[in-house]
């Protein structure tokens, strides 16, 4: 992913500890991608559905609604199904990750994280979205027009 693709994503940062919140902001934004912040899982999906971002850093445990929530009421809703959410959790058991797919999460980061560790997964997270949407426009432009030759 080039640096111009970098300063197009826009990132969601759900995080009710305001000092993680903008230290992830902070790095995400020195790293070249723009950002919004929740405070918890209500705002979260406020906020996707008004910014629709490009990727969702998503804290399981939040205030108000809990990410676990807000991550499976966005992955039912057509309007933002299709948006990558990276779990961030402090827990880091086997059966949280795999709690955190069921939901809806696409990736899990366990907190603490160093943030070139999380900026890699959200590059690699929007590199694997980029290669599917490529992959269905070819589809759509491949098929058969049904005439033979």
């Amino acid at each position: 992913m080039n640096r111009q693709e970098i300063n197009q994503s826009l990132v969601l940062v759900v995080e009710d500890y305001e000092d993680a919140r903008e230290m992830y902001s902070a790095y995400l934004q020195f790293s070249g991608y723009r950002v919004a912040e929740a405070t918890n899982g209500l705002e979260a999906i406020e906020k996707t559905l008004e910014l629709l971002p490009d990727i969702i850093l998503m804290d399981l445990a939040l205030p108000k609604m809990d990410g676990w929530e807000a991550t499976r009421r966005l992955k039912t809703d057509e309007r933002t199904k299709h948006i990558p959410i990276v779990a961030l959790t402090g827990h880091a058991l086997a059966g949280y990750a795999e709690g955190a797919r069921q939901a809806g999460c696409d990736a899990f980061v366990t907190k603490p994280c160093l943030p070139d560790a999380l900026v890699e997964e959200i590059q690699r997270m929007l590199a694997g979205r980029a290669q599917r949407q490529n992959g269905l426009s070819e589809k759509r432009s491949t098929k058969p027009s049904g005439r033979r030759r």
